[in-house]
């Protein structure tokens, strides 16, 4: 059940299981009344009244949530119309007449169930005056007597309102927050997201800008409404910033029209004071992107403005927008905001691990078979110079120059290998790790020896991928780099944490002593392809390197 039916669901049990009670005190009040046909006549109907209630709270209990349904409230109203006929006095409609103000504002709004309170106040009056000849007040007593019913039945029917409109904003806030999902990426986030703004605001188009001060530049995703086609933001210079954050990131905005001296209304939202002088798009913005109306919103990341909502062009049956509609915008931008924060920053180390991962590719191939190849090639032009000379020696030069070929082969196989994406389970990790233990013991004279503290290690799919990747680049680095003859990879596991370490005998770091993660980026030291790995899985990474006598990584991740 999403949650909107949940909450739907919890406000029907609220009328279902309200009628019998209100109906008892109704009886309660008819009890105090003398013995006479006419209170014994409306008790018989208010324990029927009664019975009705208990027998559609049962069916709810018998269903328990199975079946979606719900009693006709214009039943009740027909039957507080009786009731106020057969009651011999006023005080036993008054409960059913609450009960109906506050089950219509809930099932029809508060624009259906104000008039249906206006009514019913003035019947049960014009009754007791009529039908019952009350004649002993004043006029204006009565006056005063029915807009006092009208307003306790109003405000009970804005209250049923109000509760139904929670919790259709609660669904709405909950779909909103669903469509970012990390795993689905950021293009198809934001169209849902801007998709799911357009419907529910009557909107031509969205908006979503966000101003990344790294880049210098905006970023502009616009959707069209009905549109599924996949986003590709504009990127604009932060010259244009003005234009689409109005130059002042804390305006709350709307624009219901932009003609002449146009029609709006905004605020600041930092302390909701009104904005005299609304700030505006540029004509050229305007006419660029077929602009006619629009309201706008700032959303922050830590804490500071980052960029805005924008709908475009409403086209709401019920006229322009409202202030309730800006607030309410408002409200949307203030609940996604740590939900956008995440995606984004999601987009942000994607990024640093595509570029840190570019630039371990580019220094493993140019340190390795580019220097080879190099090699070769002055071999060769040596050999091609000297072989009318020397012919004896062609034949050895030759073969040792094919072995060389040979072994570069198998290097960039290797390498080739590494590079492709790997599929890890929980129950095949273990394994995994050894048969690369035993291929990296063949291809290199290190001595590797690869403790496992349990063969049935329990973790997420996700921490177990990126716990073998860490796994395979610390020892090829090691490899490479460490001029060590000896690594102790460490692998443990308890109730709430899995941990890594890798320790060799090597040359260790251009550092010495203990940082964390934070502190290598800080300082900008430390594998950075293995700091973002670390960083995916909520893992804490500790370096220890103690130069020309190894080094050592600690990762260790949370399994809560």
């Amino acid at each position: 059940m999403s949650p909107h039916e949940s909450d739907r669901r919890h406000l029907e049990r609220q009328i279902l299981y309200a009628r019998p009670i209100i109906i008892l005190l109704s009886i309660l009040a008819i009890l105090e009344w003398p013995a006479s046909i006419d209170a014994h006549r409306c008790l018989y109907f208010l324990f029927g009244y009664l019975l009705y209630g208990l027998a559609l709270a049962a069916i709810d209990l018998v269903l328990n949530g199975r079946r979606e349904w719900s009693a006709p409230l214009a039943i009740d109203l027909a039957l507080i119309i009786v009731l106020i006929y057969v009651s011999p006095f006023a005080v036993p409609t008054w409960f059913p007449f609450l009960f109906a103000s506050y089950a219509a504002g809930s099932r029809w709004g508060l624009r259906t169930a104000m008039p249906i309170a206006a009514v019913l106040a003035l019947v049960i009056t014009l009754v007791n005056v009529v039908e019952r000849e009350a004649h002993g007040f004043h006029v204006f007593t009565w006056i005063a007597i029915v807009f006092a019913m009208f307003t306790s039945g109003a405000g009970l029917a804005f209250l049923g309102d109000r509760s139904s409109r929670f919790a259709s904003q609660s669904h709405f806030l909950s779909s909103i927050t669903a469509t970012m999902q990390v795993e689905q990426g950021l293009a198809e986030s934001l169209r849902l997201f801007l998709e799911e703004l357009a419907q529910s605001f009557h909107a031509e188009q969205a908006f979503l800008l966000f101003r990344d001060m790294d880049l210098e530049r905006i970023f502009l995703w616009r959707l069209k409404s009905g549109e599924s086609e996949r986003l590709s933001p504009d990127s604009l210079a932060l010259a244009r910033a003005d234009g689409f954050l109005l130059d002042d990131m804390d305006a709350t905005v709307c624009w219901n029209s932009l003609q002449g001296a146009g029609s709006g209304f905004g605020w600041d939202r930092r302390n909701s004071r009104t904005i005299g002088n609304l700030p505006r798009l540029p004509g050229t913005t305007q006419h660029e992107f077929g602009i006619r109306s629009f309201m706008t919103v700032a959303f922050d990341q830590n804490d500071k403005p980052a960029g805005r909502l924008f709908l475009v062009n409403g086209k709401r049956p019920n006229g322009p927008f409202h202030k309730e509609d800006l607030a309410w915008l408002e409200r949307v931008a203030h609940h996604v905001g740590p939900s956008l924060e995440n995606v984004f920053l999601l987009r942000h180390l994607r990024a640093r691990a595509i570029e840190g991962e570019r630039s371990r590719i580019s220094r493993d191939l140019h340190d390795g078979i580019l220097q080879t190849l190099l090699s070769i090639e002055i071999q060769l032009d040596v050999l091609r110079r000297r072989v009318a000379l020397y012919p004896d020696h062609a034949e050895s030069a030759l073969a040792g120059l094919q072995q060389t070929v040979r072994n570069e082969s198998a290097e960039l196989r290797s390498f080739v290998t590494d590079l492709r994406p790997v599929r890890v389970q929980s129950a095949d990790l273990v394994d995994l790790m050894r048969g690369f233990a035993e291929r990296f013991r063949n291809e290199s004279s290190l001595a590797l020896d690869l403790l496992l503290d349990s063969a049935d290690l329990r973790a997420p799919d996700r921490v177990c991928r990126e716990i073998f990747q860490i796994y395979r680049e610390a020892l090829n680095n090691i490899k490479k780099h460490a001029k060590a003859s000896h690594v102790v990879v460490k692998l443990s596991q308890d109730d709430s944490h899995l941990l890594l370490v890798v320790d060799d005998n090597g040359e260790g770091f251009s550092f010495a002593g203990k940082f964390t993660g934070d502190e290598l980026d800080r300082l900008r030291l430390g594998p950075i392809s293995i700091k973002e790995r670390t960083r995916t899985v909520n893992g804490a990474l500790t370096v220890e390197s103690n130069p020309g006598h190894g080094a050592r990584l600690t990762i260790e991740i949370p399994l809560g």
